[in-house]
């Protein structure tokens, strides 16, 4: 994985972005095997996740994983979703952008790990990379080119130090079987509220 023993290591999950590459793969996320993996791979200082979150509902179907998540070693980064209605359309649309908390907590970590490991294709990451690697800091990717469209942007894949095809981690990181094991999470969770739009 291009990762060596020695390095501190920084993942930063973009949960809506992962969400949406699972599903184009087919496939849903065991997150305490995606921890396992690359905790055995380097040092893990930290590893965030972020997720924007419906709060006007009684019952959100993505706080069970939140909570989760929370409880077995990953940092929660969240925030209220905001509604809006679109002038355009006049349909009432609910936006839950994590980019900005994503770019902060990457930047403030940079003097504390070696190496960063970022979950999303987006391209709006691709400034950010290329500042953290300007710190000594090496960047890989998580994402996929290989469906359709590619889940990846082109720039952010190019900027990274390495990229990993999520695909190819389906095997280490799925989740396996449909029964309830507390040990690797609620398995009938979304991984991403799929109706917050992220843009």
């Amino acid at each position: 994985m291009n990762i060596y023993p020695h390095e501190r290591l920084g993942i930063f999950i973009d949960g809506s972005n992962l969400y949406a590459a699972a599903r184009a793969l087919g496939f849903d996320i065991d997150y305490r095997r995606l921890l396992d993996l690359f905790a055995v791979e380097g040092t893990m200082i930290r590893a965030f996740y972020y997720t924007a979150l419906l709060e006007d509902q009684d019952y959100s179907p993505i706080r069970p994983l939140v909570d989760w998540l929370d409880y077995n070693g990953y940092t929660m980064v969240t925030k209220p979703t905001k509604e809006f209605t679109d002038a355009a359309t006049g349909r009432r649309k609910i936006k839950g952008n994590m980019d900005i908390e994503l770019a902060v907590d990457v930047m403030e970590m940079a003097e504390h790990i070696d190496h960063a490991v970022l979950f999303s294709g987006d391209g709006d990451f691709r400034r950010l990379v290329e500042a953290v690697q300007r710190k000594g800091v090496r960047i890989t990717v998580v994402s996929t080119i290989r469906s359709q469209p590619p889940m990846v942007a082109d720039e952010l894949r190019r900027q990274a130090d390495f990229f990993i095809e999520l695909q190819d981690l389906q095997p280490r990181i799925e989740r396996q079987g449909g029964h309830r094991d507390d040990k690797n999470g609620p398995p009938d969770v979304p991984i991403a509220d799929p109706y917050i739009e992220t843009v």
